[in-house]
């Protein structure tokens, strides 16, 4: 597909990288030329100087024959009229990224007015991402399909517990609850792995899919998360921490907000009355033992710059703060996180590039088949993917068993008429089946039937 993406900032250049890595024909607008450069000379890419709000910088693009044009701009305005723009050059869908509550808020009122396809709130997803992890603490990550009847969730094996040391074939029988291991990291290296003699061993990182009332089985089998999260530091005052206090502060939770910014403070303090909202810096040591940082039930850094996070972060993890969430920009150094006091990292760019990632697959829809999600887990290095299944697949009413797989691709789960299946040999994708696919990510997975080696 014809995309043009405008704004080749932490989005916009994530965006880019993925896009052209799965062979789509990239444009790139930007009105900073140094950028451009460096993105034309590391990506198979087309770039045009200047501003892409501006119908002849788009007509240089081709906007008007394009399939997708997706505005992540640093303005919500400029992104907005990206849009309008190239819908009445004739693009086929556009994509905005809105950060602003109240613009994000009118999507539906005015979208067919404004000619846009979908709004991406990266502060928004940020938050709820958080939020999904701080209700089951020991989790690295979480992930739902399947309208939430499914979820894949990442955690650490930690030396003496029940997961250390044991086989995947005897993974159900000793937690009496029917579970899948679809993918586990060790020593950095990802193994998806079909074998049930795979062995696991403290210190692996694993991703499990399951059922939500499985899951719940798992987690008390397991003896995990008997500890609620009740008592959050949030350090920063940015958009993100302001939906996540919000998103806490409904469910009960004590909020405790560290913001440096006098002005900001204000209008935290009034926008979340029930939060105690505190002007200092964050990573003022002094300060955070002053207000029980070791108390904390959880710690969430959201500051701007990446390198205070992870101060704060490890030093919280010292302390023995039962839960530590980090927001870190710059995704490329998080291997060398693991272990250093780093465990639980999310990234703003990533999820939303993830999203709209989604959409773009989704569109280049063949045979009826419909992708109905995409999430990128072990540090982006997989991906978890649900499809529907139409009655056209080859593959319809024959044994899994007998079907041959592609390498480093696992059937992870079925769900039939809202029911869920841990598949076996003996089970068969059936028309209509939500089917959700765990796969490394550069194998770009696009089709179910990509799954599928030729008989």
């Amino acid at each position: 597909m014809k995309i043009v993406i405008v704004g080749d900032g932490k989005v916009g250049s994530a965006l880019t990288v993925q896009l052209a890595r799965e062979g789509h024909d990239v444009v790139v607008i930007d009105n900073n030329k140094m950028v451009l450069q460096e993105t034309q000379q590391s990506l198979d890419v087309s770039v045009i100087h200047g501003n892409g709000a501006i119908m002849k910088i788009q007509k240089m693009a081709d906007v008007g024959s394009s399939d997708l044009l997706i505005a992540a701009t640093s303005a919500d305005e400029t992104n907005l009229l990206c849009c309008m723009v190239a819908r009445k050059l004739g693009c086929k869908r556009t994509i905005a990224r809105v950060r602003d509550p109240e613009y994000y808020s009118q999507f539906y009122l005015l979208r067919d007015e404004l000619g846009l396809n979908m709004l991406i709130n990266p502060e928004r997803s940020t938050a709820t991402e958080i939020y999904r992890l701080l209700q089951f603490p020991s989790f690295l990550k979480r992930d739902s399909f399947a309208k939430g009847r499914v979820e894949i969730v990442e955690l650490e094996i930690r030396e003496g517990t029940v997961l250390d040391g044991i086989a995947l074939i005897d993974l159900p029988k000793a937690l009496k609850v029917k579970v899948l291991v679809c993918a586990v990291v060790r020593g950095g290296q990802v193994f998806i792995s079909n074998s049930g003699g795979f062995t696991l061993k403290a210190g692996d990182r694993i991703s499990i899919t399951a059922s939500s009332e499985d899951l719940a089985k798992f987690i008390r089998n397991l003896g995990i998360d008997r500890k609620k999260v009740r008592d959050v530091m949030i350090v920063g005052g940015s958009r993100i921490a302001f939906y996540l206090a919000e998103d806490l502060l409904r469910a009960g939770a004590k909020v405790t907000l560290f913001e440096v910014d006098e002005q900001r403070c204000v209008e935290l303090a009034n926008e979340l009355p029930r939060a105690t909202v505190i002007h200092a810096d964050g990573s003022d040591k002094a300060i955070l033992d002053a207000e029980g940082l070791s108390e904390a039930d959880a710690v969430v850094t959201l500051t701007n710059i990446d390198e205070v996070n992870l101060i704060i972060s490890m030093y919280a993890n010292y302390l023995g703060v039962y839960r530590v969430i980090t927001k870190i920009n710059r995704t490329e150094f998080s291997d060398a996180l693991l272990g250093k006091g780093i465990d639980c990292v999310v990234s703003p760019k990533d999820l939303c590039s993830t999203d709209i990632l989604r959409y773009v697959r989704a569109m280049d829809n063949r045979k009826g088949e419909t992708m109905m999600s995409l999430h990128r887990i072990v540090d982006e290095r997989v991906e978890a993917i649900e499809f529907t299944a139409t009655k056209d697949l080859p593959q319809i009413g024959r044994k899994l068993i007998d079907l041959r797989f592609k390498p480093n691709t696992l059937l992870a789960c079925l769900n039939r008429n809202g029911r869920t299946i841990i598949p076996g040999g003996n089970d068969a994708i059936e028309a209509g089946d939500s089917v959700v696919v765990v796969t490394l990510s550069d194998l770009g997975i696009n089709h179910l039937t990509d799954i599928f080696l030729e008989d």
